[in-house]
């Protein structure tokens, strides 16, 4: 949906600026987006990576899928229209994070390339930061702490990604983690080192 329905609306600008609240929280609000199949360690390396912040005193949230869909996304499935509303709702909500100056993760499968897209055109250049945690479906299953793939390779999950539905890797990622050959402290070293690098974080 490109257009509100409601059209008696106007948007209202606030008096205080994104610029300054990231003057006040001396760092960049952005949106780092994780995404990659289920058991490639998102959420995990998003919580290692959110801790870091959070000891230099980063102002940070982390918006994984499991929780989203317990309460603002608990009305949608796994079909490829309610996986892009999934992401829609999502994309705006890390938006308005990113506009409050806030450093906010979003650890979601998302699979479709325009989907995540769609997420990143919400925000001007630089203020996405797509990360491809990067894991082979066998490491993947060999985790499989949810159980969830054993149960989609016996048909007791549908549209489940990467077994009976796909996962359309990222074209241009800013940043592609190898969390099957990386160790978690590696892989978010690498990502506190990207942030520095662009003056998202200040260096230690």
């Amino acid at each position: 949906m490109s257009e509100p329905k409601s059209k008696n609306i106007v948007w209202h600008h606030a008096t205080i600026t994104k610029e300054d609240r990231e003057k006040l929280f001396s760092q960049k609000g952005v949106v780092i987006w994780f995404t990659g199949l289920s058991g490639s360690g998102k959420s995990t390396l998003a919580n290692a990576v959110e801790a870091s912040l959070f000891e230099r005193g980063s102002h940070t949230y982390i918006l994984d899928g499991d929780n989203i869909r317990h309460g603002l996304n608990k009305d949608l499935g796994f079909s490829p229209k309610d996986r892009e509303e999934n992401i829609r709702r999502i994309g705006e909500v890390a938006h308005l994070f990113a506009q409050a100056g806030v450093i906010v993760m979003t650890a979601f499968i998302s699979p479709y390339l325009a989907d995540r897209e769609m997420a990143r055109k919400l925000n001007k250049e630089g203020e996405f930061i797509e990360i491809y945690c990067r894991c082979s479906l066998e490491e993947c299953e060999r985790r499989d702490t949810k159980g969830l793939y054993k149960k989609a390779r016996a048909g007791e999950v549908k549209e489940f990604t990467g077994i009976s539905a796909p996962y359309e890797e990222p074209a241009q990622p800013e940043l592609i983690l190898d969390t099957d050959k990386e160790s978690l402290k590696e892989s978010a070293g690498n990502v506190l080192a990207w942030l520095e690098k662009r003056g998202i974080i200040a260096p230690v």
